[in-house]
C-alpha cells in the first residue's frame, strides 16, 4: 500500500535526521503499532505505512529519490518534464512497461505469506550450560482450525480464478510508438491467491486464518549466548488460505550468575586461598553449577594470580568447552591461638620479617584473646 504521508512525519523525525535516530525511531514506533500488540483498529495499515517509510529512509539511494522526486523509484528523467507519448503516458510510465517487458513478465505471483514473529526467553547461566526446553505463550494469527485453513466454509468451493486463471497475476498489453509491451501486476479480483472461495468459511471470512493463543515449545540448547535467537519454523503468524506460515524467532537472554562471570565461552570466578596453600601449594574446590572443580594452586601464589582451568567452562556450539579462570583472593585469618601466632612469629623471624610485639600483645597471648 503506497503511502500518502510523509514519510518523515510517519516516523517522527526530521529531514536531516542521520540513520541511529531514524532506526531508533522505527524501533520505537514499531511497537507501538504492530498488530500483535496494538490496541489501534487500523494497526495493520499503521504498521505497513511504517515499514515502508523505514526501507526508503533506511536507504541511502531509495533515501535520495525520495528527497529529491517524492518517490523511492529510480528517476529516467530527473526534474520530472512529463513528456507525454501518443498513447497517454508520461516518460517514466513508459520506461516502467518497457523494462517489464525486457524482464519477461515483471513481478512475481504475489502470495499472501504469514511475517515472521519474535518472542523473548530467559535462562539462567546453569540453564545456559545445560540447556534448556522452555516454554512460551504468545499470540498469533494461526490456521483456522473450522475450515483447516482452505478458507472455505463446510461444504463450499475452492475454484480457479477466471480473471488470472489461477496465476494469481493478470497482464495487460500496452501499445506505444515503439511496439507493444506486456506489464504484470496482481489480480485484484482474487487478491492474489489464484483461487475464489464460495463461500467463505464462518469462522475466518475465507481467510483461513484466526487470531489463536499457542503455546510452543523452545529449545534453547547449551552453550546459548546472551541475544541468541532461536527459530522455530511455522510457528509465526499463519499465510492466507494455507499460504506459508511466517516463523517464531525467540531471543534468548541469560540472566547473571551471583559469582559466575562469562566471557565468551569462558567462566570467572573469585576463590579465597588460604594463605598456608597459596604460600605451600595445595588444591581447592570451585562450586560450578551443580559441580565441583578441583583446582590446583602452585605454591607462592599471590592475591590476583588467575589459575586457569581447561575446558571447565561453557559448552562450545561447535564443540568443546572453554575454560574455568579463578581469580585468587589470598584470606588471612582474623584470629589465631597462641600456638598459631607463636609459629607465625617463627616463621616471621626465619624470615627477617620485623614485627613489633607489645607488652600489652604479650598479655592478650597469654590470656589467649
Amino acid at each position: 500500500m503506497p503511502s500518502t504521508r510523509d514519510y518523515y512525519e510517519v516516523l517522527g523525525v526530521e529531514r536531516e535526521a542521520g540513520a541511529d535516530e531514524i532506526k531508533k525511531a522505527y524501533r520505537s514506533r514499531a511497537r507501538d503499532v504492530h498488530p500483535d500488540t496494538s490496541d489501534h483498529e487500523d494497526a495493520e495499515e499503521r504498521f505497513k505505512e511504517l515499514n515502508e517509510a523505514y526501507e526508503v529512509l533506511s536507504d541511502a539511494d531509495k533515501r535520495a529519490n525520495y528527497d529529491r522526486f517524492g518517490t523511492a523509484e529510480p528517476q529516467g528523467f530527473p526534474g520530472g518534464y512529463g513528456y507525454a507519448d501518443p498513447f497517454g503516458g508520461g516518460v517514466g510510465d513508459l520506461f516502467s512497461v518497457i523494462f517489464e517487458g525486457m524482464a519477461g513478465g515483471g513481478r512475481q505471483q504475489v502470495r499472501p505469506e504469514g511475517r515472521d514473529m519474535s518472542a523473548q526467553v530467559v535462562v539462567t547461566l546453569g540453564e545456559a550450560a545445560s540447556g534448556v526446553s522452555k516454554q512460551v505463550t504468545y499470540t498469533r494469527v494461526a490456521p483456522c482450525s473450522t475450515c483447516e485453513g482452505s478458507g472455505a466454509a463446510k461444504g463450499g468451493t475452492v475454484r480457479t480464478c477466471p480473471v488470472c486463471q489461477g496465476s494469481g497475476q493478470v497482464s495487460t498489453a500496452r501499445r506505444t510508438f515503439l511496439g507493444t509491451f506486456q506489464s504484470v501486476a496482481a489480480c485484484d479480483t482474487c487478491g492474489a491467491t489464484g483461487t475464489i472461495i464460495d463461500p467463505p468459511c464462518p469462522s475466518c471470512g475465507g481467510q483461513g486464518r484466526v487470531q489463536a493463543r499457542e503455546t510452543v515449545t523452545i529449545e534453547v540448547p547449551a552453550g546459548v549466548q546472551d541475544g541468541q535467537t532461536v527459530t522455530v519454523p511455522g510457528m509465526g503468524e499463519a499465510g492466507l488460505r494455507g499460504a506459508r506460515a511466517g516463523d517464531l524467532i525467540a531471543q534468548v537472554r541469560v540472566r547473571p550468575h551471583d559469582f559466575l562471570h562469562r566471557e565468551g565461552d569462558d567462566l570467572h570466578a573469585r576463590a579465597g586461598v588460604p594463605m598456608t596453600i597459596a604460600a605451600l601449594g595445595g588444591e581447592i574446590s570451585v562450586p560450578v553449577f551443580s559441580e565441583s572443580v578441583s583446582v590446583k594452586v602452585p605454591a607462592a601464589s599471590q592475591n590476583g594470580d588467575t589459575l586457569t582451568v581447561r575446558g571447565a567452562g561453557m559448552p562450545r556450539q561447535r564443540g568443546g568447552h572453554g575454560d574455568l579462570v579463578v581469580h585468587v583472593n589470598v584470606i588471612v585469618p582474623r584470629k589465631l591461638s597462641k600456638e598459631q601466632r607463636r609459629l607465625l612469629e617463627e616463621l616471621a623471624g626465619s624470615m627477617g620479617d620485623v614485627t613489633s610485639h607489645s607488652k600489652l600483645d604479650r598479655v592478650r597471648d597469654w590470656l589467649g584473646l
